[in-house]
């Protein structure tokens, strides 16, 4: 795009599509999640872009004079810069695209360990105010296997810390991380991690393999085993039947989902474990995605 220097590939959460994609940092700077193949080629190894870099393609797409009314940090990392560099960066943003209202990124829950709930609130009123956090999964050994380098504490730690700073959190849980052996586990500590945070928005993708499970299996010992269609629906009725959410809006919509859901928990909670219960027991009674339909 005029005006805008991208390392590609590139990647935003699909509910950024209409956002400007504003790249602060390239790759991701923990890059040890075995499920995770965004950042993989060499171009993507991690940096983070100049403020005089930044500083120009504001300038440029100010000039362009297109309409900007919300910005997306990208890439999965933008977190990982100190206090002093995202209030640069939304200084810059605020000088140069003043119509600008909302401002997201990604956020490891290790990016917030040290920063405090003052300087989030700090962020978010210069704008940055959504936060996409892969939490991934609330049990800690389904974390450890897939080198996520985080746990159920680190996690809520960071999602109660946005909270308190009057911001939004967007979490991503993965279906089918655990494999057969911890499919439950996965999906009921998911589900206390959940209840504990409250967080406005929470989504489900699938766990996929496009270049091989050899590196996903070396953390489960070989023994790894993904779920098929089935497994995977039991493990979302068993999410689903143990969140106590009070007013999230829920999304399982994702192009690597087979069964669509979209809802606000609790309140669609019967209608959504309906939904799932008769995709399990009666095949053909809800409309799913076919494979060649599903993708990251």
């Amino acid at each position: 795009m005029i005006g805008l220097d991208y390392i590609e590939p590139l990647f935003r959460p699909p509910s950024e599509a209409r956002s400007l994609i504003l790249q602060v940092t390239n790759g991701c700077s923990w890059n040890h999640c075995t499920f995770c193949e965004m950042y993989t080629q060499a171009q993507k190894r991690f940096r983070a872009k100049a403020q005089e870099e930044i500083d120009r393609e504001l300038s440029e797409m100010a000039a362009i004079g297109l309409p900007v009314r919300r910005i997306f940090l990208a890439d999965g990392d933008a977190m990982t810069l100190s206090i002093r560099r995202l209030t640069g960066i939304l200084e810059s943003i605020n000088q140069h695209l003043p119509d600008v209202h909302r401002v997201a990124s990604y956020c490891l829950p290790r990016n917030l360990k040290n920063k405090t709930a003052g300087e989030l609130a700090e962020l978010a009123a210069m704008k940055l105010n959504l936060f996409y956090v892969g939490c991934e999964s609330g049990d800690d050994l389904v974390l450890e296997r897939v080198s996520k380098g985080e746990t159920y504490a680190s996690s809520l730690a960071a999602l109660e810390k946005i909270k308190a700073a009057g911001s939004r959190s967007s979490v991503m849980i993965l279906n089918g991380m655990g494999g057969k052996r911890y499919s439950r586990q996965h999906a009921e500590n998911s589900a206390r991690l959940m209840n504990a945070a409250q967080p406005e928005y929470l989504s489900t993708l699938v766990v996929s393999f496009p270049k091989g499970t050899d590196r996903y299996q070396a953390g489960f010992d070989g023994e790894f085993q993904p779920l098929d269609q089935a497994g995977l629906f039991q493990e979302m009725y068993w999410l689903l039947d143990h969140l106590e959410l009070d007013r999230t809006i829920f999304r399982s919509d994702h192009a690597s989902n087979y069964l669509v859901l979209k809802g606000t928990l609790g309140r669609d909670k019967p209608r959504l474990l309906d939904t799932v219960h008769a995709a399990m027991e009666r095949p053909g009674s809800v409309p799913l995605r076919q494979e060649w339909q599903r993708g990251l």
